[in-house]
């Protein structure tokens, strides 16, 4: 996006058919002035991108255009940094968010202006239909005018009566059941748009009327509502699924006033306030923690089961769940920056980068239904033409067969619904992805790149071995060097102390003397105590054990005696063995840059069984390495760089795919890389793969499924084995089975 570009959301109200959101985002595309237009189906969000003195241009434009292409979609101009849905929930959050939200939206956060206003009846098809469980008079006014038409129906078939009372019976069915479908149908006809479903199904019927077959015109109708009504409701089930999987968003939070405490929404509490939080709440904000411990529960956010430990001085994100203690937290980031509502809207738009199999589905979509429309004209025409004898009326209801099965929404819906799925189901094992391309990219990975230091180690220093050379118990030689460090700030010696872990007697200390680039000499109770490297030992003519140890090694000497030693070591992530080898048995490459010495990047390279390694690389030779690794991969191959998301930013950037380890609350990790792991485990690299390769097996499904039945139903209607009845449930059911099959993939 160039400087100048804008870029502007709408909440599409009524955006309930995916065939719809794909003709909505290419119709706005064609506006001039269009930078970038692209249809969240999911969210029912609209987002172009326009030159920044053009709003004024394009925005009637783009609403004009709407009205036109889909007169039943009432949008909402999304004003900027605003959160869509219920009490400022994103969309697919808002859903289950409390009723008592639901009163206050209009005067809270509604829109302001007479264009904006938020419509809440009708549907993308003119349909009354309803979009799930706060919607139950929706769908009972649908529920009774069906059985209102199915009851006209019977009366029409049964009852004594014939000829044009009996069509005036059939007539009043089938405006009953379908008279929207047939109203949008005109309004297309005006408009231009022959190939949407609302005219394929009036024509389609309407042809039925022509060779008098009434009760099956008006049965189709009533089946086809049935079906449009599952679909829906289908639909809005995966909605709310992913809407329950994301539940993180808090509800208010308690801030500390001269008066006492004050229960207020998160958006209103500004910096620096302190806000209080007991056992059971979500945390509203991003701060410290003043005042206090607790238990919190990070599972929404990482994943991970177990809860961790918190105290006053350490940071807290919004979204973790307060288990036990009272805590007061110093807020550090307004909610809008705040990591729970960078997570929801990176979720929120994830399926909005559309993956390959989606556009190319879409693409399919656009020319497949004008074809089997124009075969159908020909179907009606061309028999009777070519073939004396045959009837017109027979071969005009095989084509209204080909017509009502010629609709593309059981291909076009279950791909996204599949995708968004994939991300809700990662999100909850701790994984942003921040786009379907990204999720589809995952199973074309055949090389890993990995930094070390906090990818594949902790990070940080650690002591990893005591090792004792004389009479001092391993407990005794860490006690001793801790209090020799007492004094220094060193990391090495910070490492020791906090392995120590118990208060140190500082009037145990008479003397500190520090030898710069050997070590410290130090008396702890009358004894004469050399903490430090070989020159140290070297220097007081100590004779020491020889070393091969990769680390840091930290000599001890007691009285001129040696003592042992320490080793000091970036230690290996628990889980990092099991990672590589997961990688290694699907027949992934494993390669480590990093910026250590060689010995230390081989020796943990061997440690793990990583199959390459380059070592001592400044950050513009990591990219460099990366260049080599993309320059060998073959086509159609990915390459992706995982990286703590700090210092690698340009490596994330210039990979296939950019996955950040440990980028909870990490700005740089969000913004630089495509895939966020939310805790440190390098085993979610293969989490990622997994839910990848699952998503992946669903949408294929759902694409066989929906080909293979429609084609079926378009042979067997040619030859007239087929009835309309078959054709209707090819169409809709194919799209209700495709959904629930996509709703699978929350449960695993």
């Amino acid at each position: 996006m160039s400087e100048k570009a804008k870029q502007i959301e709408w909440y599409l109200d009524e955006l309930d058919c995916a065939n719809c959101a794909s003709k909505v985002e290419t119709g706005i595309a064609k506006i001039e002035g269009i930078l970038e237009s692209n249809v969240n189906f999911m969210t029912k969000t609209l987002r172009i991108v326009i030159e920044e003195d053009q709003e004024a241009e394009i925005l009637p434009k783009v609403k004009q255009k709407l009205s036109v292409m889909e007169p039943d979609i009432h949008p909402t101009l999304k004003k900027s940094g605003e959160p869509i849905g219920l009490n400022g929930l994103p969309l697919v959050v808002a859903q289950t968010a409390d009723a008592k939200y639901a009163e206050n939206v209009r005067d809270d956060r509604g829109p302001t202006s007479d264009d904006a206003e938020v419509h809440s009846h009708g549907h993308s098809h003119g349909h009354s239909h309803a979009h799930g469980e706060g919607d139950k008079d929706e769908i009972r006014k649908a529920v009774i005018r069906l059985v209102v038409g199915f009851g006209i129906l019977l009366a029409a078939i049964f009852a004594p009566v014939s000829g044009m009372v009996s069509l005036a019976l059939f007539v009043t069915a089938y405006l009953v059941a379908g008279y929207d479908i047939v109203w949008s149908a005109l309004l297309n006809i005006k408009n231009g748009q022959l190939f949407d479903e609302n005219f394929l199904m009036t024509i389609a019927t309407l042809s039925a009327f022509y060779i008098q077959e009434y009760p099956e015109a008006v049965a189709v109708m009533l089946f086809y509502q049935l079906g449009e009504l599952f679909q829906d409701i289908a639909v809005d089930k995966s909605r709310r699924s992913i809407a329950e999987l994301m539940d993180i968003r808090p509800d208010y939070a308690n801030v500390k006033t001269e008066s006492g405490i004050e229960k207020v929404a998160p958006e209103t509490v500004k910096i620096g306030d302190i806000i209080l939080i007991r056992p059971g709440e979500k945390v509203p904000l991003d701060g410290k923690i003043v005042s206090g411990s607790s238990a919190v529960d990070t599972s929404a956010l990482t994943g991970e089961s177990v809860p961790r430990g918190v105290k006053a001085g350490d940071s807290i994100l919004s979204g973790f769940i307060n288990k036990n203690g009272v805590i007061e937290v110093a807020v550090e980031k307004p909610f809008a920056e705040s990591t729970v509502v960078k997570i929801l809207d990176l979720v929120q738009n994830a399926s909005g980068r559309k993956a390959p199999t989606e556009n190319f589905i879409t693409k399919f979509a656009r020319y497949y239904t004008p074809v089997v429309v124009i075969a159908a004209v020909l179907l009606a025409v061309v028999p009777p033409l070519l073939f004396p004898g045959e009837s017109f009326q027979e071969w005009l209801y095989r084509a209204s067969i080909f017509l009502v099965i010629s609709c593309p929404c059981a291909l076009v819906v279950s791909i996204p619904v599949g995708f968004f799925g994939g991300i809700g189901s990662a999100s909850r094992k701790g994984i942003l992805v921040k786009g379907s391309n990204f999720l589809e990219g995952l199973n074309a990975v055949k090389t890993v790149v990995m930094d070390k230091t906090g990818t594949l180690t902790e990070g940080k220093f650690a002591v990893t071995r005591i090792e004792s050379a004389g009479d001092l118990t391993e407990n005794r030689l860490l006690e001793l060097t801790a209090y020799a460090e007492m004094h220094s700030s060193h990391p090495i010696a910070d490492s020791i102390k906090e392995a120590y872990g118990k208060t140190i007697a500082e009037e145990k200390i008479t003397s500190t003397n520090d030898i710069p680039g050997h070590g410290l000499q130090v008396v702890v109770d009358g004894q004469e105590i050399l903490v430090g490297n070989v020159k140290m030992m070297e220097k007081f003519g100590i004779a020491h054990a020889a070393t091969h140890e990769t680390g840091t090694v930290v000599h001890i000497a007691v009285d001129k005696q040696y003592a042992g030693y320490i080793l000091i070591a970036d230690a290996i992530k628990a889980d990092a063995k099991a990672a590589i080898s997961g990688l290694k048995a699907r027949g992934i490459r494993t390669i480590m840059l990093t910026g250590d010495s060689r010995s230390v990047g081989e020796a943990v390279a061997e440690e793990l069984g990583i199959d390459e390694v380059h070592a001592e690389l400044l950050p513009q030779d990591k990219v460099t390495k990366l260049e080599e690794v993309l320059a060998r991969k073959r086509k159609g191959e990915k390459v992706i760089f995982v990286g703590d998301g700090i210092n690698d930013t340009p490596v994330l950037a210039r990979s296939d795919i950019g996955m950040a380890m440990g980028g909870l609350g990490s700005d740089a990790a969000i913004e630089a890389a495509d895939i966020v792991i939310m805790d440190d485990k390098p085993s979610k690299i293969l989490t990622a793969i997994a839910v990848a390769e699952e998503t992946r097996k669903i949408v294929w499904q759902n694409i066989i499924f929906a080909m293979a039945v429609k084609g079926l139903f378009l042979i067997l209607g040619a030859f007239g084995v087929a009835t309309m009845w078959e054709a209707v449930f090819a169409d809709v059911g194919v799209t209700v089975l495709a959904v629930l099959n996509s709703i699978r993939i929350l449960k695993k």
